[in-house]
């Protein structure tokens, strides 16, 4: 009878992207396992298509840190999905969050076998525990878990899959909206907005690629809508607005067109990354240290560092916000260090 394997890491786009070279390294050493990830249903539709894990299982509680359907919402609901996991009677749990509670999940399964980092005060709750480091990246940590247990790593890059309608599809929407060889994607938004540069900046950037030869595509989700009318009086009017337009699979079709992105810490800096798009990534409170572009193209991150840095994002207790309701180290970040550097990566490609 073939192992059963589990692998605990759900929650947002990033995260979720991060732990594709872990799942691949994983079914390297394991070619005949189940295996079996939870993530959230949202996030996961960033890696459809992968081939590394026989199922998916979607666990989707309310949460205020990310998109949320709320299925598992009650008490109730979150009994029954722990009854789901124990009937699959897995043989082992890889825990790569680092929450008390998905150890406790862990441990709910049944599993003779529970592997996670030793955070939170869980250790008690694994049967192998692994150190966490702050100081390194996100993916060599969640790889760190699989050479704890003995498995050999081959490989860390990231990957994201395409299918043939989805390309069709970007390069239909690049000749409807008349986008052409030297296109930059922009997307000036991020989950928590105390943690993004100014709008006013992206615009400066944007207007002065226009400029130098370069159409922009502004990308964005619903939840930004409004401030496409502010765009819409700030920039040409034949800049691309994909503003709320795309769902998450079509934004990565149409971003992998692009010959750049030019962004905030955030979700789509790790579908660029996973897509081979070039980035320039803006960071200012998080640690690009442990979250920045993992890429095996050209990726530039723009980060100013205080005594603070980074921070625990608790705004503004531990810093004094800017005028603009943003942290000093965002704000201290320049349009015209983002132009040049996207100049200089542009020229290169």
């Amino acid at each position: 009878m073939s192992k059963s394997i589990l692998v605990l890491r759900y929650r947002f786009i990033g995260d979720t992207i991060l732990t594709v070279p872990f799942l691949r390294n994983l079914r390297y050493a394991e070619p005949d396992a189940y295996i079996a990830w939870v993530v959230a249903p949202i996030s996961s539709e960033v890696v459809y298509g992968i081939p590394y894990v026989d199922e998916l299982i979607y666990w989707d509680p309310e949460t205020i840190h990310a998109d949320s359907r709320g299925t598992h919402k009650n008490l109730r609901s979150k009994i029954e999905f722990i009854k789901m996991l124990r009937a699959k009677k897995f043989d082992k749990v890889y825990v790569l969050k680092r929450s008390l509670s998905s150890a406790i999940m862990a441990f709910l399964t049944g599993a003779k076998q529970r592997i996670g980092f030793d955070t939170e005060g869980r250790g008690f709750l694994l049967t192998k525990k692994v150190k966490y480091d702050h100081n390194r990246h996100e993916v060599q940590n969640f790889l760190n878990v699989l050479s704890a247990d003995g498995v050999a790593i081959k490989d860390d890059y990231l990957e994201a899959w395409l299918t043939e309608e989805e390309v069709l599809f970007g390069k239909k929407y690049f000749e409807e909206h008349n986008l052409g060889e030297r296109v930059v994607a922009i997307h000036p938004f991020a989950a928590n907005s105390k943690r993004a540069w100014h709008i006013d900046n992206f615009i400066s950037v944007s207007n002065k690629l226009r400029e130098e030869g370069y159409q922009s595509i502004f990308f964005g989700g619903l939840r930004d809508k409004n401030f496409k009318d502010y765009l819409k009086a700030n920039v040409p009017a034949d800049t691309c607005l994909a503003i709320g337009e795309l769902k998450l699979r079509e934004t990565m079709a149409v971003l992998k067109r692009c010959k750049l992105l030019i962004c905030n810490d955030s979700g789509i800096m790790h579908i660029a990354a996973a897509l081979g798009v070039p980035i320039i990534a803006i960071f200012g409170p998080q640690s690009p240290v442990k979250f920045g572009p993992y890429s095996s193209n050209k990726a530039v991150v723009i980060y100013k560092s205080f005594p603070c840095s980074p921070c625990k994002q608790k705004f503004f207790k531990e810093c004094e916000p800017t005028d603009l309701m943003i942290p000093k180290c965002i704000a201290k970040v320049t349009a015209d260090e983002v132009i040049e550097k996207s100049l200089e990566v542009l020229d290169e490609i």
